[in-house]
């Protein structure tokens, strides 16, 4: 049998890699061949000569592996082949890029519970158990400290280490034992640390003596004393003082409660007690010294020992009694009951221990209750109410409800798990679901699953809420194909009809066909089949019937098929292109007895056997497919709807989805030209071929001579055929070339266009400015001049004057070929009463630049008119002008101007 190939998988990636261990992950294959993937094969290569050899022996059902037993600091590829459930193997995908087998650097990084970022707080003589777990590459180094020195293990103190976790443990613990504990890691990445405060709570020290005795009278004397040294970790509520006579062992209460560091002790007078005394108890209300770190919530973290102290007060001894949320203790919690105390303790804490204790203590002269709120810390228990939403022929939709304990720590996510039948272990579906419901797919079509859901929370995974029984995959199956006529006599008819061309993935047990009377609303059943043909009799003559079938499955009953007219063909496919097409069909000539209300529309890739609705409610005979793959081969067919069902389909021929157009021309770069130092506009003109659809786009890449990389230069969209580059690199040389674009793509790139250098254009100076005659004699001119109104982007080097008769052309230079630095020069050994010409020009690197000339002779003496106009009309003014000597041009245009002026405005 010829089975469709299978699309290799995504390239491999890195996500871990140290010493001698990588690990890898890739994307699973676009097309799978028409089957599920049931596995993944991994070769490995060591650069630079090595061959492919296999890297897993044993079958991958995931999309990421661990490749260990490398050496280290060596170079690999690695590649990864995919087999689907008919044996089809793909081609290797694309190698990964070169890895090499070293340890990442990660910084360290500690990782303790909540209960730890505050203050520990435990009774003397208990124990406590410090806990942190440790990431970081390569593994960090530990050390515990504490007031700056190093803790080191003895008879009560523990310290452990583990690759990635350490605790430190102390037993029986004393008010020394607290304290400030540090806890370092380091590697080369790093430092992290963590402070743990333990405080241990114990009564207090003996006042801080001596006890001094002083102002001593016959009856009286004041005792002083300072306060003790330890408080016991809590504030000193008061002091309780007692006296003895030295000659007795026994001590007398004094006073108790007392707020001062002195007291007043005095023996007043004897008073006499009126009538009998009779001698009997004394009773006292029952009492509870409710500790003020009791009255807030107890946290404590599961597996650890509860330990309630309650001191107990009245006469006579209140009986004591127990409970958790008004019910009677568990047989694990220990009661211990004296006549000024009682004690609970409940060894190895979980969720379930959680809750409300109440201690109720009474005797004779009343009762009196108090109550201890309890957190255990704890992982969460099982969801609640896991049910099943929907059962499809590739998925199952789980729903379920949050834990009723959660472990005294917010719900981070919900893990859901999948186990077929046939298996032991349950496999990972999803580690970081955040709803209260779940579509687990794909699934294989008629297997048994299980399924449990876990709740997560910060510390740790709890109990499971699982799937009594095993859930199928399938569905119920579709209709019946085809049901047609085959006899007909005026009391009965003969129908057939073809299986459903999907079981739902569980065999069709029956088939179950029914009747209605034309013009009646209701059905009647016939009969159950076996088999897909059917006679039914006792018709009445000349009454008209229609009929339908449904296929029958474990899942139940599919929609059905009813006896109507079909789909009149062909199906056209039209309008291809990458991603969509138009259908086109005709009505049926027969509408079953019913008006057709619309047309389903289905489609199906050529590989795969289910067909996926388009739409379910087109009432025209055109419809327009989006959203395709592209390359894809598909199969689309319609059905005709009335009120009694769907009638059989009209199916297409397989269409290919790709575009009819295809990527333009490359352009051809005419000219850069505006060039400065950080731009340059580069002109192109549009490619010959556009690849029959419109140009969107042209994008433009430059590329330094000192480099190798192409550089896109437009981040927007450019139409026109130019484009303005900016932010070149002062003194660097760039060429460039242009890409058109069109709807299907980018094309090839133009041929590069030539080195231009980024620099500011230079010229040869301009003439220079303000050129004037200021002085004369019989022999000599004095001229003087102003800078040029442009240098030409080079500094002016200097000027040079040059002379010339009126009546000839040939200029001669008068000042050095380098020019003059200055700005004014007198002109020696002309020829008295000769006419002359003088031009002046500036110079600079790139030459000499345009010369301004003193040209004004006697034979320009006239008479000038000019004649001015505007919008309300015309004038005309005539000067005469008279040149006695050498005069400037910029002299006459001044005086000009100053006549003109006094006409007004003009143009």
């Amino acid at each position: 049998m010829a089975l469709d190939p299978v699309d290799p998988p995504g390239q491999p990636v890195p996500v871990f890699t140290a010493k001698n261990v990588i690990t890898i992950k890739w994307t699973k294959p676009e097309y799978d061949g028409g089957f599920k993937i049931t596995g993944y094969t991994v070769e490995k290569r060591e650069l630079p000569a090595g061959r492919w050899i296999r890297a897993n022996f044993t079958n991958i059902i995931e999309t990421t592996f661990t490749v260990s037993g490398l050496t280290q600091d060596a170079v690999y590829e690695f590649r990864v082949m995919a087999r689907n459930s008919a044996g089809a193997v793909s081609g290797p995908s694309e190698p990964s890029d070169p890895i090499t087998c070293t340890d990442s650097i990660v910084e360290p990084r500690i990782m303790v519970d909540a209960i730890f970022k505050d203050v520990v707080l435990l009774r003397a003589g208990e124990s406590f158990k410090l806990e942190a777990d440790i990431s970081g590459q390569p593994t960090p180094s530990m050390v515990w400290t504490k007031d700056g020195k190093e803790v080191e293990n003895t008879l009560k103190l523990d310290v452990k280490f583990n690759e990635m976790a350490t605790t430190l443990s102390n037993k029986d613990s004393v008010r020394s034992d607290g304290g400030e504990f540090v806890l370092t890691a380091a590697n080369v990445g790093g430092i992290s640390k963590h402070i743990f405060r333990v405080k241990v709570l114990d009564r207090p020290g003996p006042p801080f003596g001596p006890l001094r005795v002083s102002n001593v009278t016959a009856d009286n004397c004041l005792l002083t004393w300072a306060p003790p040294l330890d408080d016991g970790g809590g504030k000193i509520e008061g002091y309780v003082v007692e006296k003895r006579e030295s000659s007795r062992l026994v001590w007398t209460h004094v006073a108790s409660d007392l707020q001062a560091t002195e007291y007043k002790v005095g023996i007043g007078e004897h008073a006499d007690v009126a009538g009998a005394v009779v001698t009997q108890d004394r009773a006292d209300e029952p009492d509870l010294d409710i500790d003020p770190e009791l009255r807030k919530i107890v946290t404590i973290k599961a597996g650890l020992s509860l330990r309630l102290f309650i001191p107990i007060k009245g006469r006579p001894t209140p009986s004591i009694k127990w409970d958790k949320d008004d019910a009677p203790l568990q047989e694990k919690a220990q009661v211990e009951v004296t006549s000024s105390y009682t004690a609970l303790v409940i060894d190895q804490m979980n969720r379930a221990d959680s809750g409300k204790y109440t201690i109720t203590a009474e005797n004779s002269s009343g009762t009196k209750s108090a109550f201890v709120v309890v957190r255990v810390l704890d992982t969460p228990s099982a969801p609640g109410k896991l049910t099943v939403k929907e059962i499809t022929s590739q998925s199952v939709t789980l729903a379920w409800e949050v834990p009723l304990l959660d472990g005294g720590s917010k719900i981070k996510n919900y893990i859901v798990e999948k186990r077929e039948s046939t298996r032991k272990t349950y496999a990972a579906v999803v580690t970081n679901c955040h709803a209260l419901s779940w579509k687990i797919e794909p699934l294989q079509e008629g297997c048994s699953y299980y399924f449990r859901v876990l709740a997560e929370n910060a510390y740790g995974i709890g109990l499971p809420a699982v799937t009594v029984d095993p859930l199928k995959v399938s569905e119920v199956p579709q209709a019946p194909r085809s049901l047609t006529v085959t006899d007909q006599t005026n009391t009965s008819i003969s129908l057939a009809w073809e299986s459903p061309e999907y079981d739902g993935g569980s065999r069709v047990i029956q088939y179950l066909l029914e009747v209605q009377l034309k013009g009646q609303e209701k059905w009647s059943g016939v009969n159950t089949y076996k088999t897909m043909e059917a006679t039914v009799c006792n018709l009445n003559p000349g009454e008209e019937y229609l009929f339908r079938v449904f296929a029958l499955n474990d899942k139940g009953k599919s929609d059905p098929r009813v006896l109507s007219g079909h789909v009149i063909g062909p199906l056209h496919v039209a309008g291809v292109a990458e991603d969509r097409c138009s259908l086109v069909w005709r009505a049926p000539l027969h509408d079953g007895g019913n008006p057709i209300t619309h047309y389903v529309i289905e489609r199906r890739e050529t590989g795969r056997l289910a067909w996926t609705v388009v739409s379910s409610s087109c009432t025209t005979t055109c419809y327009k497919v989006t959203n395709l793959l592209e390359g894809n081969e598909y199969t689309f067919r319609v059905m005709a709807v009335n009120n009694y069902g769907a009638s059989s389909p009209l199916e297409s021929g397989a269409v290919i989805m790709k575009t009819p157009f295809v990527v333009p021309g490359p352009p051809h770069i005419e000219d850069v030209t505006d060039i400065t130092h950080d731009g340059m506009t580069v002109a192109w003109t549009a490619p010959e071929s556009d690849g029959d659809s419109a140009i969107t786009n042209y994008v433009v890449e430059k590329k330094d001579r000192a480099g190798i990389k192409w550089t896109r230069c437009n981040r927007q969209k450019v139409t026109d055929l130019s484009f303005r580059v900016t932010g070149l690199t002062t003194g660097h040389e760039y060429e460039f070339r242009v890409a058109a674009e069109n709807v299907v793509g980018l094309g090839e790139p133009s041929l590069p266009s030539s080195y231009c250098k980024a620099c500011d254009p230079k010229y040869k100076p301009g003439c220079p400015a303000y050129v004037n005659v200021v002085d004369s004699t019989r022999s000599s001119i004095t001229v003087s001049w102003g800078k040029p109104l442009s240098d030409g982007g080079s500094a002016i080097l200097g000027y040079i004057v040059e002379v010339c008769k009126a009546e000839q052309e040939e200029w001669t230079m008068v000042t050095p070929p380098t020019g003059l630095r200055v700005n004014k020069y007198e002109i020696p050994k002309l020829t008295e009463s000769q006419e002359y010409k003088i031009q002046v020009c500036a110079l600079n690197k790139l030459g000499v630049g345009e010369p301004a000339v003193l040209d004004a002779t006697r034979r320009h003496t006239g008479s000038y008119e000019i004649k001015i106009k505007n919008s309300l009309g015309s004038a005309t003014a005539s000067i005469a002008v008279e040149i006695l000597g050498i005069l400037t041009t910029l002299l006459l245009f001044s005086r000009l101007k100053r006549f003109l002026s006094s006409f007004g405005s003009f143009c």
